[in-house]
């Protein structure tokens, strides 16, 4: 937090991966007003099979790969979006990967375990009992398995 870093170290580093990779995407513009767009994968394109592409919905924080609203930062797709139309991308970085709250997590006193000896254990009170119907069938001649018909 002294050297001016916000989030967590793991967070920097996909979003850096996030970067480079959305360099080779390409970004259309569905609708300003809703903050739509379309991002097109150009990464690894094999002739004959067309390219990949995703809706990316700034205002709602959702893209189609999933990645934003899963994880709680931005993806490629969004990273993309970001750098085309100049929005600073740390912003969509939710609250729970910063260091503050990392850290924050960390303050709080733990109790002391007791020794292990000392744990009561509950007897089990209840039995295994396996399904014999689950049970693959038992080694010699093999069962029928066609269907018969008239």
């Amino acid at each position: 937090m002294e050297a001016g870093h916000v989030f967590v170290e793991n967070v920097w580093d996909v979003m850096a991966a996030n970067f480079r990779m959305a360099r080779l995407m390409n970004v259309e513009i569905y609708s300003r007003l809703l903050e739509t767009f379309r991002v097109t994968e150009t990464i690894g394109c094999r002739p004959g099979i067309p390219p990949r592409s995703y809706g990316v919905d700034i205002l709602n924080r959702r893209c189609d790969c999933k990645r934003f609203e899963t994880l709680h930062y931005p993806c490629a797709h969004v990273a993309a979006v970001c750098a085309k139309v100049n929005l600073n991308v740390e912003q969509f970085v939710d609250n729970v990967y910063t260091l503050e709250r990392t850290l924050r997590v960390w303050e709080n006193e733990f109790p002391v375990l007791p020794d292990l000896s000392t744990w009561e254990v509950p007897p089990t009170t209840f039995e295994l009992v396996p399904d014999r119907g689950i049970r693959r069938n038992p080694r010699g001649r093999p069962q029928l398995s066609r269907i018969v018909t008239a």
